[in-house]
């Protein structure tokens, strides 16, 4: 496997923070692309959180591969340099509230100046237009914002927020494709050109099921359904007891139903009244998880869950993260790998879940110091002078 991997050749200004940004830019970094991340003076607000117990992970996760610069934007020999990276890259990727690169005078009217073929991606909470532009944007508020929190949860108590970051990743990924696609469109007719992805826009379609059972009662249903389909469209679905913790089972139509009841030696229940198809089924909801939930309590879950794949029922045993980080089959993929990283110990880090037909997936290169790489980009690829460089330091615009 010899091929060069996509985006070989390609260089991207990365003005990325926290997880929305940074993520896009670490798909680029793990396709081939050059990154340059560049941070200011104290550095981005992830690496701040280093000084929190394991909040230095994160950073870890998604800036592996990049190269790291610091510079002063707010200076105006900062935005000089910045324009001269510009000049001679691909991408530029932001983060930022919508306006703030607008307002340094370094927004994508001002770039495209400098570089014509700029494609210049930029993320947000609720997008660079309409009313709410302007509304602080993290993923809780955004999750709030969106609905996401009010179909997590359990119908009988308050809201929850989704465990993950779903808004800040959802909206990463979108902007990588986002730009991709303008990367594509360059290709024909040589020019770049802006995009943007709100995170609020970018997960609203996984609500779908919800939205399904809100048009479907008029509005009327309870919207947290716990662990059931969040259409209330599926039986058996559900997260059910075993004797050492939980296994998740759905079944997806009859045959999948079938097999089920093979496994739990409960043919005879195939032809009752009540089951028979999946409209009954999800009439009985309550009897089908009381009927799943008597027979998985008895069993371990991994026994569990080999019986019931011996049956091809689709279900998991429910993981800690301790199993997941020590996934074999993801460290066979080298989705994941140990890494003693320079800075932060040895840690389990991610490759890109996006992979390249005969190109071998990219070691991992872990992320470095604040302004480790300035010499090289500043130097060597800039071309500045050791004075001037020493210049830039003394004047703190790196």
């Amino acid at each position: 496997m010899s091929r060069p991997l996509p985006l070989s050749g390609i260089t991207v200004v990365d003005l990325g923070q926290i997880y929305n940004g940074p993520y896009c830019t670490f798909l680029m970094a793990m396709a081939g692309a050059k990154v340059i991340k560049i941070e200011s003076r104290g550095g981005e607000h992830l690496r701040r959180r280093s000084v929190v117990g394991g909040a230095a992970l994160p950073f870890a996760m998604l800036n592996s591969n990049k190269t790291f610069v610091t510079l002063n934007l707010k200076s105006e020999k900062g935005k000089e340099l910045l324009k001269e990276m510009v000049r001679r890259a691909d991408i530029l990727i932001e983060n930022f509230a919508p306006g703030t690169m607008q307002r340094l005078g370094l927004g994508f009217d001002d770039l495209v100046k400098e570089n014509p073929r700029l494609i210049y991606g930029a993320g947000s909470g609720y997008g660079t237009s309409g009313p709410n532009k302007d509304y602080p944007a993290m993923d809780l508020t955004v999750q709030a914002m969106a609905g996401v929190m009010n179909v997590t949860g359990f119908a009988d108590r308050p809201p929850v927020k989704a465990g993950p970051a779903l808004c800040d990743f959802f909206g990463g990924v979108h902007l990588y494709g986002a730009v991709m696609t303008a990367l594509f469109e360059r290709e024909r007719t040589g020019l770049g050109r802006q995009v943007e992805v709100s995170m609020q826009e970018a997960v609203y379609p996984s609500l779908s099921s919800n939205l399904g059972l809100y048009f479907g009662s008029k509005g009327t249903a309870v919207p947290r359904t716990g662990n059931r389909h969040g259409g209330l469209a599926e039986a058996p679905y559900n997260v059910y007891p075993t004797q050492d913790g939980h296994i998740a089972i759905i079944c997806v139509g009859e045959k999948h139903w079938h097999s089920l009841l093979k496994a739990m030696n409960r043919t005879d229940l195939v032809t009752h009244p009540s089951y028979q198809n999946l409209k009954l089924r999800v009439d009985h909801m309550e009897e089908i998880d009381e009927l799943v939930s008597a027979f998985t309590h008895i069993h371990k879950k991994q026994d569990l869950f080999n019986l019931l794949m011996q049956h091809k029922v689709p279900c998991a045993p429910v993981r800690d993260l301790g199993e997941v980080v020590n996934d074999a089959h993801m460290h066979e993929r080298k989705a994941l790998e140990w890494v003693d990283h320079p800075m932060y110990g040895r840690v389990c880090l991610m490759n890109s879940a996006m992979r390249y037909q005969d190109s071998e997936t990219i070691a991992l290169v872990p992320s470095g110091e604040l302004g480790s790489n300035n010499q090289e980009v500043y130097g060597e690829w800039l071309g500045l002078s050791k004075e001037q460089i020493q210049g830039l330091l003394k004047e703190e615009v790196i």
